[in-house]
């Protein structure tokens, strides 16, 4: 067998782990009067996830933390670790943004802004 390098699978792994969206793919779609992001977020809990509006941006956090139990593992594949999604909304009312989460899926309803139809601006 030959000797594993762990610096360099810490290194790549890391790389992967901070642009890899595989646990938080995500639809986005549009209908009626708003926008809607359906995320998957498997082995998350609701507690686990937390969105943030600020600055015009919508940012998804999901944290799975480590069990503290102690076990003999023989071979352990399920990550522990954050994952972040942030989108670009513009100006939006944060206090008509719901979301709901069911079996491992995040649903998010943005509705849009409604703009004046003929707003004229006057030139000084």
């Amino acid at each position: 067998m030959f000797p594993r390098n762990y610096y360099l699978d810490d290194v790549f792994n890391n790389l992967l782990e901070k642009n890899d969206r595989t646990s938080m793919k995500c639809d986005i779609y549009e209908k009626e009067n708003a926008f809607f992001i359906e995320m998957d977020a498997p082995g998350f809990t609701k507690e686990e996830m937390q969105i943030e509006v600020k600055n015009g941006y919508l940012k998804i956090t999901a944290v799975k933390k480590q069990e503290e139990e102690d076990k003999n593992y023989i071979r352990r594949e399920r990550n522990y670790a954050s994952y972040e999604r942030s989108f670009y909304l513009g100006n939006v009312v944060e206090e008509e943004i719901t979301a709901t989460f069911k079996d491992g899926i995040l649903s998010i309803k943005i509705p849009k802004n409604i703009e004046e139809d003929g707003k004229t601006i006057e030139i000084s």
